[in-house]
């Protein structure tokens, strides 16, 4: 007999033995099967009403009330299931029309024909939802945080270290870009300038927030993964993409201090570079629970897997192309932990020559005042900014359980990245745990 045999037999004896009353049932939010977490509702033969159990961990839902069932002094035993307000309902393939100006002649959902990056990477292909080799399958992990009722990772802040983003306007010179919601943004800083205007002059910062946050659903150009995340635009680069540990250490401070939940860092020193400054920084991020991530570095740039993704505690993220396979960009070594898209050109060997970039809205040619859809945004900043918003999804979606927190909570976020990747056939030096998954990574046990 086995162990989860054994276990629901004893549920079963349990049950019959307990009086009428309800049993104290399991907590939880709607989820993406339609019905609650480990719950099931069940009434026994001369029994008024039913009552809602807990089940123990390992044991799913659909089994327990089927085992019950096959009981003849059970009157029925179900999931818990959901019901929802009778309004339209998500829309699991956003509107976006997937150019900035949408004309009249621009379909909605034309995101999909750019953005493979967010696709599903298996399954039944349709108009509306192509699948991409190299893609991550937000769109299922859209759906499973709006059935969770956290739709775009609602409640959560990621901090984006980087040269500023287009967050709002000011004066003549910038303008909020056009898929961003001011609401959208928390608290910031400029450690360059030194002041509270953390705005773009280069347009990088504001690509990698466009990836972790875009305004999705809004019918507007394109799409971001944890669209409902607060962004907090903390900048500690110049308008040249160049900043000093010092400024990028009060940065991660910066962040852990007011509140952030993922810290993106698409940014890399030079090889074996020591950086002890922000090393306790990301100590103490770590510590309190925060989720470090940083690009693993791009050959040509660097030669080697550089901080701060060789920091402690912090994931360390490389390219994947359009084909799913490592970019030719993307180094190798012990600080690779998980790889995600950042588009270009393959490595050699690889089967697919898709070399599709990484499209979001930001500045035009590093014009404050001019947004565009560029298409040369290639690289691991870009496949950080990917793993950044699938954290703040996994924290809101409600797969980890509530209560950890510090370093157990930041150090879970990184084990469900890894454990739900998809390896692409390589060596762990260069693929990490594998190709992240959005739609795994989020989706509840049961």
């Amino acid at each position: 007999m086995s162990s989860r045999i054994v276990i629901l037999t004893a549920l079963l004896g349990l049950l019959c033995a307990a009086s009428a009353t309800p049993a104290v049932a399991a907590t939880g939010l709607s989820q993406a099967h339609g019905f609650a977490p480990r719950q099931v509702v069940v009434k026994f033969e001369g029994e008024a009403h039913g009552r809602t159990v807990a089940l123990p961990r390992g044991i799913g839902v659909r089994e327990a009330a089927g085992a019950l069932r096959d009981n003849p002094r059970v009157d029925y035993a179900e999931p818990n299931y959901i019901a929802t307000a009778s309004e339209p309902p998500f829309q699991s393939i956003p509107n976006d029309p997937g150019v900035l100006d949408a004309f009249p002649s621009s379909a909605a959902g034309g995101w999909v024909s750019k953005q493979w990056n967010f696709l599903p990477w298996e399954g039944q292909s349709t108009p509306q939802s192509p699948t991409s080799s190299g893609g991550i399958d937000a769109i299922d992990a859209w759906r499973q945080l709006a059935e969770a009722g956290r739709p775009g990772a609602q409640g959560t802040k990621v901090a984006v270290l980087d040269t500023g983003i287009a967050y709002r306007n000011n004066g003549k010179q910038f303008l909020r870009s056009p898929d961003f919601a001011s609401g959208q943004f928390v608290k910031g800083y400029d450690f360059v300038a030194n002041d509270r205007l953390p705005l773009d002059e280069n347009g990088h910062g504001t690509h990698v927030a466009g990836t972790i946050g875009e305004k999705t659903n809004n019918g507007i150009a394109l799409t971001g993964l944890a669209y409902r995340a607060g962004l907090m635009p903390v900048r500690v680069l110049d308008r040249f993409g160049s900043g000093q540990a010092d400024d990028i250490a009060r940065g991660i401070r910066f962040a852990v201090d007011h509140g952030a939940d993922v810290i993106n860092m698409s940014f890399n020193f030079g090889c074996r570079k020591r950086v002890p400054v922000i090393n306790e920084e990301l100590r103490r991020a770590h510590h309190m629970g925060v989720v470090t991530v940083a690009s693993i570095g791009n050959l040509g740039a660097e030669t080697c897997v550089a901080p701060p993704a060789t920091g402690p505690g912090v994931i360390g993220v490389g390219g994947t192309t359009q084909g799913g396979c490592l970019g030719a960009y993307s180094l190798t070594g012990k600080g690779v932990d998980v790889v995600a898209p950042g588009g270009g050109t393959p490595a050699a060997g690889c089967p697919s020559v898709l070399t599709g970039p990484i499209y979001q809205v930001t500045l035009k040619s590093g014009n404050p005042r001019v947004f565009a859809e560029p298409g040369d945004y290639v690289g691991t900043s870009m496949a950080a900014a990917h793993v950044s918003g699938v954290a703040a999804m996994i924290l809101a979606s409600g797969v980890l359980p509530p209560k950890l927190k510090g370093a157990k909570l930041a150090t879970a976020v990184a084990a469900r990245l890894g454990g739900t990747a998809r390896s692409i056939g390589l060596p762990r030096v260069q693929q990490g745990a594998g190709l992240i998954d959005a739609g795994r990574a989020t989706e509840p046990a049961g």
